[in-house]
């Protein structure tokens, strides 16, 4: 006659362990991947409509300009240098950046 041998409250407990931290590992991998999917689709996009962004250079700042509502988008950095522009260029660069007559 066999016996069956119950798994001890040992066992049970470093099973329960064990797979707990095998689903925390599997967690943490799926949320890295959806994080890496989740910026692609955002990479380049307008924050306003979510159109494509396309860079453009205007007097040697870049700039993001949505093709479909033609909004601008500065990165950080990209405001200071246009403020280094001389005072009297300001304006026209402001209306070259949106296609305006200087």
């Amino acid at each position: 006659m066999s016996i069956e041998q119950k798994p001890s409250s040992n066992e049970e407990e470093f099973f329960a362990k064990q797979d707990a931290e095998l689903l925390a590992q599997q967690r943490a991998k799926l949320d890295a991947v959806r994080d890496k999917a989740e910026r692609h689709l955002h990479h380049m996009r307008c924050p306003k409509c979510g159109g494509q962004l396309k860079t453009h250079s205007h007097h040697h700042v870049k700039i993001d300009r949505c093709v479909e509502c033609n909004g601008v988008w500065m990165d950080a950095g990209e405001l200071e240098q246009i403020e280094r522009v001389s005072e009297g260029k300001v304006e026209s660069y402001v209306k070259s950046l949106f296609g305006l007559k200087r």
